[in-house]
């Protein structure tokens, strides 16, 4: 019996060992991100993150997880499905009217880049976002950025939010067809969706109501020139939770960004899947040259440029409008500041 014991007490020292062992060799911490929209170009630096083995350099194991719309993304993070999601800053401002804190922690894009286009085939005149009026046009999702920026646009122009007919395209292909078929009169669109009904249109000219792409476009509409769009963000308690994690994703971002940064947009279009081109790559990466003064170069959320994402909810939301937003709860610069 005491030889057995002995026995008994060395199988589970090595097999003690030997788990050990493999935790070492195996033991990226595992992150599950969920995703708006993941060939959608404001999105683009998550995946690449990945191409480039960043997640993998800071001991992550990161399952990317694809959902058609923002809104979606998120109603994953309330239902525990997922860690964190890369999406539009605009919903850490929804949450937090409801209650919820909800807060981005670094910032991946500083320009919304959506795109109010009108389609080519719709047979209404319209020449601006006031003849939107009874018009069918084309979102994302219900609840996405897509929508929000949508609302936005209504009420500035003297509309309600419900004077146009909205309908759920997504963002990638379904947008581009419905757009091309004539089924919706406009959508709100996000390269390189935009791009390639461009190209589709064989040199005839995209009629666009709204172009948030670049930081001269951003500043006509919202009066900034930096508007902190497509983010990271996480439950305030899974952040203090799990700080290493977050830091760790952060630099993986920022270092993604950088390398945004340094190289042209053929090289990042190669680093992509071949998928996300649609068959057009020359096209994709055009969008991606036009898409490259947005993207962050430091991972920084600015203030003033949150408070323009609150008074966009504000415009349209009572919900939002008739509560006290903390906008320095929405994000924090912390683990951009401690990368």
């Amino acid at each position: 019996m005491v030889a057995a014991g002995l026995a008994l007490a060395a199988a589970l020292a090595l097999a003690a060992c030997q788990s050990s062992s493999a935790d070492q060799t195996d033991g990226r911490t595992k992150v599950v991100l969920g995703i708006g929209g993941r060939s959608l170009l404001p999105y683009l630096p998550t995946t690449l993150a990945e191409r480039l083995g960043h997640y993998k350099d800071e001991g992550l194991d990161v399952h990317l997880q694809d959902f058609k719309g923002g809104s979606k993304a998120l109603q994953a993070l309330q239902g525990g499905s997922i860690d964190a999601v890369s999406g539009y800053y605009d919903h850490t401002v929804q949450m937090q009217a409801k209650g919820k804190d909800v807060r981005a922690f670094v910032n991946m894009l500083r320009t919304p880049s959506l795109v109010l286009a009108v389609s080519p085939k719709s047979d209404r005149t319209i020449g601006s976002v006031k003849d939107l009026k009874g018009a069918k046009v084309g979102i994302t999702a219900p609840g996405s950025s897509t929508d929000f920026f949508l609302k936005y646009l209504l009420v500035k122009n003297g509309l309600r939010v419900d004077d146009a007919s909205v309908q759920a395209v997504g963002g990638e292909a379904g947008a581009v067809a419905a757009m091309e078929s004539g089924r919706i009169d406009a959508a709100v669109m996000v390269d390189p969706a935009v791009s390639l009904l461009q190209q589709k249109l064989g040199g005839g000219e995209l009629r666009l109501l709204a172009d948030t792409r670049s930081p001269k476009g951003t500043e006509q509409i919202f009066g900034v020139k930096s508007y902190p769009a497509a983010v990271f963000y996480a439950d305030g308690s899974w952040l203090q939770r799990n700080p290493d994690t977050a830091r760790k994703l952060t630099r993986a971002m920022t270092r993604t960004l950088r390398w945004i940064q340094e190289h042209s947009a053929a090289e990042i279009a190669q680093k992509m899947p071949e998928a996300y081109a649609a068959g057009s790559v020359n096209v994709y990466r055009e969008a991606i040259d036009r898409a490259k003064p947005g993207y962050s170069p430091d991972g920084l959320i600015n203030k003033a440029g949150a408070q323009a994402a609150a008074e966009l909810q504000k415009s349209f939301s009572p919900e939002v409008s008739s509560k006290d937003i903390d906008i320095s709860r929405t994000y924090t610069n912390e683990f951009v500041a401690t990368r």
